[in-house]
């Protein structure tokens, strides 16, 4: 059949066939190249994550099972460091502790026990300073100087900033300034 064919014709024949067979075996090739490359492939895409920052350390004392120093990430909660501190104990009144609260860098978190009867709150006067990133509404309100409009304002900061590292940090409330910071040192801590 090809003999029959003039010679101009056979050729083109010939370089059509292999023109063919090489467009066969490059993509052949180009598929197979493309399936190990997507199999290990060179340049990977990665989520790019917002930096969660360096970690928070704290410290967990009262009543929990294992009081000491915790490292938590960034973002972490009160929650979080009494959980890492092995949980309240039976004795822990954690209805004085604001769990949802954020933590901040360098802060106490205090556990108090459950008050015997007949005897005052931990987070109250009576036994020691009321510490400003555990205590209630009332319990603030109790401060000198400080009513519930400007305890309301206390909660809400701390709230909204986490927990307080130092009673100064009270400057930044509205209503309280220098000298009302000063007649709290004795009754207040962070």
């Amino acid at each position: 059949m090809l003999d029959s064919l003039p010679p101009a014709r056979r050729r083109l024949l010939a370089g059509a066939l292999i023109l063919g067979l090489v467009l066969l075996l490059g993509g052949r090739h180009l598929v197979h190249a493309g399936t190990s490359a997507q199999a290990t492939p060179v340049a990977a895409a990665v989520p790019i994550e917002a930096e969660q920052g360096p970690e928070l350390v704290v410290h967990v004392v009262g009543a929990v099972h294992r009081p000491g120093l915790y490292r938590l990430p960034q973002g972490s909660r009160v929650n979080d460091a009494v959980t890492r501190a092995g949980g309240p104990t039976r004795h822990a009144d954690v209805s004085l502790v604001n769990l949802a609260a954020p933590l901040a860098d360098g802060i106490q978190v205090v556990v108090p026990a459950k008050a015997a009867a007949g005897q005052p709150s931990a987070g109250t006067t009576a036994q020691g300073p009321v510490h400003l990133n555990i205590a209630t509404l009332e319990e603030l309100d109790s401060l000198p100087g400080v009513g519930p409009v400007t305890a309301q304002k206390i909660l809400d900061y701390r709230q909204k900033n986490g927990a307080f590292s130092s009673l100064d940090e009270l400057d930044a409330i509205p209503g309280i300034g220098p000298a009302r910071i000063e007649q709290l040192r004795d009754v207040a801590a962070p």
